[in-house]
């Protein structure tokens, strides 16, 4: 059954709506950031560069790196955003966009973030690498599709026992990394973490400028939550999002973080650039093992 012209808008060029890609642009193999700038961040180590094309805050690169073609796209920052990215990006290699038909065959992609993260765990330091083994969103996207079996109802039962989380904020959901991802990515130059994927920057991070806190100690009791040995150990913006998202479509995914911050300490990256850039390179060099 085709799909109808409201629910997948393609533009007249026959591109995707919000990203303006077509099939030919993309690669299997994707790098997402959440700044547009950071695109070029990316590519600049790649050895050529065959397409781009930028709309609102989708800058998208695809070129190779050591012989093998990879594309880059921004994301913007939230979950709300991840919502728009990851179907698009789906829809590129999964529905035949003149017939508007799903394929028959589908194909699986293979999607790292590369991303800026605060610990709030004082031994995880600034400047290191953190994977995200498994994420906790406290937005409300994953519970608008029909996810239950993806989410690891224990785990967010305990987070909620354990902050006494407030009834009116949607409960959070917790999704894992794809297992060979984490696999691949990990050494010792990375620690693995639990993330937790905040619905904003300043009050949903615990950050007080002008407006009071609805949970003064929701920071506090996340650094403390512990789960059969698993705690939380950062904050960020988008990896739960990710994580479910991909694993209702059918991709491997994995969220790769620069830890810029340490909310615990209270001390920031003398040179946030280059911790990211050194991310960059070492992203780049395991999705060519």
């Amino acid at each position: 059954m085709a799909i109808k012209e409201s629910e997948l808008i393609l533009n007249p060029d026959g591109s995707v709506y919000h990203l303006n890609l077509r099939p030919e642009h993309i690669s299997n193999t994707i790098i997402t950031v959440g700044d547009p700038d950071r695109v070029s961040s990316v590519t600049k180590h790649f050895d050529s560069i065959e397409f781009e094309t930028r709309k609102r805050e989708f800058h998208t690169q695809t070129g190779t790196f050591k012989g093998k073609r990879i594309t880059v796209i921004s994301t913007g920052i939230g979950t709300d955003n991840i919502d728009i990215v990851f179907n698009e990006l789906d829809a590129l290699v999964n529905i035949n966009l003149k017939t508007r038909e799903i394929k028959k065959e589908l194909t699986s992609l293979t999607i790292v973030r590369v991303g800026t993260s605060g610990s709030i765990q004082k031994e995880i330091p600034v400047d290191s690498f953190l994977i995200s083994e498994m994420a906790a969103g406290f937005d409300s996207l994953l519970h608008f599709y029909d996810s239950e079996v993806f989410q690891n109802k224990a785990i967010s039962k305990a987070l909620i026992e354990h902050t006494n989380w407030y009834k009116a904020k949607s409960d959070p959901y917790v999704v894992n990394c794809h297992a060979s991802l984490l696999k691949q990515f990990s050494s010792n130059k990375t620690v693995n973490g639990f993330t937790a994927t905040n619905v904003g920057f300043y009050g949903p991070q615990g950050r007080i400028l002008r407006l009071a806190l609805q949970d003064n100690e929701l920071n506090n009791k996340l650094a403390s939550f512990n789960y059969k040995g698993k705690y939380i150990t950062n904050l960020e913006m988008e990896t739960a999002g990710i994580y479910g998202i991909s694993k209702l479509l059918g991709h491997k995914a994995l969220s790769m973080n620069a830890i810029i911050a340490n909310r615990a300490s209270g001390k920031f990256s003398e040179n946030p650039t280059k911790t990211v850039d050194k991310l960059i390179v070492y992203t780049l060099n395991k999705l060519v093992q």
